[in-house]
């Protein structure tokens, strides 16, 4: 057992590292290629993103369940069956993919790109996309190869090779763009372009990594396989009918984020256009979909990371009809995802200008802070329907989640356009936050409706943290007001991050404060917190 904790902590933090590294990197590319570089690596990486989660079907972790099922049943050559017959699926997904995004590139550019007004140009986008499409041929059949190797409880494969591909990624990338745009003197569209093959760089070093590790265990495999002495004679189309009815109803969740962001990709630049802004098209669509949407993520992957390993526990209890504790699990879940994401998108809100000052350069700040200040919002929806997506798998329900996406998706396809005829940029934010709190009401629905699940206990913590902000957002208004008469941080970056560290620091110190001195942590996180023990005294 220590070892699957072992293996499974080592998961998580690889996982959390490759996470965080692919945060961080934006801000040196931002000081390289700025928000037009931004906007045209986010038109490439958009659909390269929904194809990679169709290219795969889901198909690594269902593999990695079904050796795992086989194993433990000592049929181990069914295991390397499923294997061999995932090998080859992958391998025909990502040839198609490859094929498709590649040659449908200069269509699909064209759609981005609808007039010459625009700082990219077609031929920038074809160019970027192509790029990007080379890592289809070999990032389906390395996540086939991890899943493997988790169904044999090993996860040290797919944490050291998933560090590997992001840290060559990374290098590769910006190393890229500064030889090309520093030492060369090249175009933002050269520079962008490499930046985007770096994922198959990256994909390759992932796969030298995984290579060797097979190379080290493939013997006690096979010695596994010969000394084995129960074989289940099952039909590799039964196999597949089984992997695609697991992993089916959850690809669409995996892609949400890309699916809204598609939608942008085809109706943001046309609406600017129309509305006579095409000139900060480009600016406002790499704040929404690229460096503005990194800063957003941040506190979704933290909260709903520590939420997510309640739902194992959520499945037993739902499995045992123990109906009192899946109420009380689901209660925490939800719960620790408003504690700790509402601070967070409040003060990223408040902060917004300075934030991405500090971060980006406070070059269009009149533009760039606003927008981020209208988006942080949306990332307790993300939080929240990541959450009740997988609740719903909790409680068997996981087919749901298609019919929420799918509705929330429709509200994006139906009034992003007029959103942003209304409102201007800001409206694609006031698409996805309609599409996404329409997904996650529909879930919240579910759940309710399920298991006759009450959202009272939820609702008043929600008032509680609520109030807690209040006081943080008043504290953050007050530090902005006095330090604002001898700090020029809309000018000035340097002033910004001091603004910004004296606004997080102030303004979350007085939400922790009241958050602990009133037992709202230990009531929601499940102990006492000991770290903010040692600073705030209660008593």
């Amino acid at each position: 057992m220590s070892n699957i904790v072992r293996g499974t902590m080592l998961l998580t933090a690889a996982t959390f590292l490759s996470k965080f590294l692919g945060m961080i990197y934006v801000i040196p590319f931002n000081s390289l290629v700025g928000e037009t570089g931004g906007a045209l690596f986010s038109y490439a990486y958009t659909p390269y993103n929904i194809l990679i989660s169709i290219s795969t079907v889901g198909v690594p972790l269902a593999v990695s369940k079904f050796v795992s099922k086989y194993n433990t049943l000592g049929d181990y050559e069914t295991g390397m069956r499923m294997f061999r017959a995932g090998l080859t699926l992958m391998t025909v997904t990502g040839f198609l993919a490859f094929v498709a995004l590649f040659i449908g590139a200069e269509t699909l550019a064209k759609m981005v790109i609808p007039d010459d007004d625009f700082q990219n140009s077609v031929g920038d986008v074809t160019l970027v996309i192509r790029m990007v499409s080379f890592a289809l041929l070999v990032i389906p059949v390395m996540s086939i190869v991890r899943g493997f190797f988790q169904g044999y409880e090993s996860m040290g494969p797919t944490a050291i090779s998933q560090v590997i591909e992001q840290i060559v990624r990374i290098v590769f990338l910006l190393s890229a763009a500064f030889i090309v745009l520093k030492l060369f003197d090249g175009t933002i569209a050269t520079a962008v372009s490499l930046a985007t093959f770096a994922a198959f760089v990256g994909a390759l070093a992932s796969c030298a990594v995984l290579w060797i590790y097979w190379q080290k265990r493939k013997h006690h495999i096979h010695k596994q396989i010969q000394q084995q002495t129960k074989k289940y004679e099952i039909p590799t189309k039964s196999l597949f009918l089984e992997l695609f009815r697991y992993a089916g109803p959850f690809v669409l969740v995996g892609i949400a984020t890309p699916l809204y962001q598609f939608v942008d990709l085809l109706t943001f630049n046309r609406a600017m256009l129309t509305i006579g802004q095409s000139e900060i098209a480009d600016i406002a669509y790499s704040v929404i979909n690229f460096y503005g949407h990194k800063l957003v993520i941040i506190p979704v992957t933290i909260a709903t990371g520590l939420s997510l390993a309640l739902i194992p526990a959520i499945t037993k209890s739902y499995t045992q009809n123990n109906k009192d504790l899946v109420n009380q699990q689901i209660n925490q879940s939800l719960q620790i995802v408003l504690v700790l994401v509402v601070p967070a998108v409040v003060g990223l809100s408040s902060l917004s200008d300075v934030a991405y000052g500090s971060l980006y350069g406070l070059t269009n700040i009149d533009i760039t802070g606003p927008l981020l200040a209208w988006y942080a919002p949306v990332a307790l929806l993300f939080a929240l329907f990541t959450v009740s997506a997988a609740i719903l798998q909790g409680i068997n329900e996981q087919r749901f989640a298609v019919v929420s996406l799918t509705a929330g998706l429709l509200m994006k396809v139906l009034f992003n356009i007029q959103l942003i005829h209304f409102f201007g940029a800001k409206g694609a934010i006031f698409g996805t936050t309609l599409a996404v709190g329409t997904a996650v009401c529909f879930n919240l629905w579910r759940v309710k409706h399920t298991i006759g699940f009450s959202f009272r206990q939820t609702f008043k913590r929600f008032l509680l943290i609520c109030i807690f902000n209040s006081f943080m957002l008043l504290t953050i208004w007050i530090v902005k007001v006095i330090f604002g008469n001898f700090l020029s941080y809309e000018e000035v970056r340097v002033h910004a991050i001091l603004m910004l560290s004296l606004g997080v620091g102030l303004g979350g110190g007085i939400y922790l404060w009241f958050a602990y001195q009133s037992t709202l942590l230990e009531r929601v996180l499940g102990e006492r917190v000991r770290v903010l023990g040692r600073i705030f005294k209660r008593r």
